[in-house]
């Protein structure tokens, strides 16, 4: 298969609507083995089910050959209070819609810290999150991202995909909604920005289209710049 002819999809903000992630992979005519499945983060809080969701994630990335799940502010800010313990972010957690999320474990903010009421490998799966995946021409982060790194990042090609440490401050910019960016000489794909339809620019594309609001679950497909909802 050239390059040409592989296809990346990827599925924007889920937040615990685990039957409209359902719905949705089967409608996206994806192949297992050689396309590239991106998750866009934001997988928890406000929705009814998250535990039910990352316990999807978790078969996905065992079943699919070329899987990729990108941080989201949501993640982020889980664990940087259960790292820390700063009872500061605990008002922000709950403005998020933590205690859906605590609900479908069955558990209570005190259980927060360590993340004790998650399961061995639902904790693994957030500490493993990315920020950002280059791929075909397309750059798939969250909410932001810093050009001047980036160019830098250029000049060495896994750079970005190898980058670990998590900027809270872009994974909860709301800039690509609002105002024009640098030349990256990519296509950013990105969530996080609840529109309602996809969003799609000369150099970037808006895939969260408020699926915990009452409205659909979106994914693109990618180099076509089709969509699927659920």
């Amino acid at each position: 298969m050239t390059l040409s002819e592989q296809k990346i999809f990827a599925i924007g903000d889920i937040h615990g609507c685990h039957d409209k992630l359902i719905t949705l992979l089967d409608r996206i005519p994806i192949d297992k083995s050689t396309d590239t499945l991106v998750f866009m983060g934001d997988y928890i809080n406000r929705g009814p089910d998250s535990r039910k969701v990352l316990d999807t994630l978790l078969e996905i990335k065992a079943t699919y050959n070329h899987v990729v799940f990108l941080m989201g502010n949501h993640e982020q800010a889980l664990l940087e209070y259960a790292e820390t313990g700063d009872v500061e972010i605990l008002p922000m957690l709950r403005t998020m819609g933590v205690e859906a999320t605590l609900t479908s474990y069955g558990a209570s903010t005190r259980q927060l810290r360590d993340l004790a009421c998650l399961p061995p490998e639902h904790r693994e799966f957030l500490h493993a999150l990315e920020f950002s995946y280059v791929a075909g021409g397309y750059l798939f982060t969250h909410a932001d991202i810093d050009e001047e790194k980036l160019a830098l990042a250029k000049a060495r090609p896994d750079a970005l995909q190898a980058q670990r440490s998590i900027e809270a401050g872009l994974l909860a910019s709301r800039r690509l909604g609002l105002e024009s960016i640098a030349d990256t000489g990519y296509t950013v794909v990105f969530g996080h920005l609840p529109f309602e339809a996809p969003l799609v620019m000369a150099d970037r594309i808006g895939i969260d289209t408020g699926a915990v609001y009452g409205n659909v679950l979106t994914a693109v497909e990618l180099p076509a710049i089709q969509f699927y909802h659920a």
